[in-house]
């Protein structure tokens, strides 16, 4: 299991955890550790991954049904059985852990610097441009000069060709999101920057203690899925995100 991605100075009593692709029992596009449910894989393969890591970090996973909308979900008010449709989670309480998924789009782990309030989201360009982002802080109902985030491995920008409908969804909300694009060549396509756009977004929130964002998960195909790279047809990696059972006093 892998401890090393995650690297940000969060409080002692937030705890996080993210998968790579390593040390499940899932074979072939979805080798190993497919966490993702939805892609084609074996559900036994699936529910024995999940298992496993369950296991590692000691806490309940609350796995979310993803749309790459704005929802966002408050566990502290849901049964541990039932599956939300939403793209962000947060939570207050320990002995759960908000969880997303991704395999090109960007995670987002937030937390606070003093209170004990934890959040995770899940940003593909069409959360993104809608305001995922957003939507998670103003849930969270904390000062967002207090708040800490870490951005996960995410398709480069090098890698993430698009058209002009996603280039106008940014710029007609932010016209300073066009910093974010690049010719990709003469058929008007662009190369859009994920991990730009969602430090633009939070910068203008007043989010100034940001971290992560280097990893481009399409460049590693030994240790991350990547969507596009694979044609569809690959696993999920999970970000996990959780309140110690016994944090210490806050000073």
């Amino acid at each position: 299991m892998n401890e090393w991605i995650v690297n940000w100075p969060a409080p002692q009593w937030v705890k996080t955890f993210a998968t790579t692709r390593e040390g499940g029992v899932s074979i072939g596009a979805f080798s190993s550790l497919n966490l993702g449910d939805h892609v084609q894989d074996n559900p036994q393969h699936v529910q024995l991954n999940r298992q496993r890591v369950e296991q590692h970090i000691q806490v309940t996973p609350c796995y979310l049904r993803q749309v790459h909308d704005t929802h966002v979900v408050n566990l502290d008010q849901q049964d541990a059985t039932f599956v939300p449709e939403a793209d962000a989670a947060w939570l207050t309480q320990p002995g759960r852990a908000a969880v997303v998924l991704t395999a090109d789009c960007m995670p987002l782990l937030f937390c606070h610097r003093k209170e004990k309030i934890v959040a995770v989201a899940h940003a593909g360009w069409r959360g993104l441009a809608k305001g995922v982002i957003e939507a998670t802080i103003k849930a969270m109902s904390v000062p967002t000069n207090e708040l800490m985030v870490w951005i996960g491995p995410t398709i480069g920008q090098q890698h993430f060709e698009v058209g002009d409908e996603v280039r106008n969804a940014f710029i007609m909300h932010h016209q300073e999101a066009e910093q974010a694009f690049i010719p990709a060549d003469k058929s008007g396509k662009w190369f859009a920057d994920l991990v730009f756009l969602a430090k633009q977004q939070l910068y203008s929130l007043g989010v100034n203690h940001i971290y992560g964002g280097e990893i481009c998960n399409y460049t590693h195909p030994e240790l991350f899925y990547s969507h596009r790279r694979d044609r569809g047809k690959t696993g999920r990696m999970g970000y996990f995100i959780w309140l110690d059972t016994e944090p210490e006093s806050v000073v």
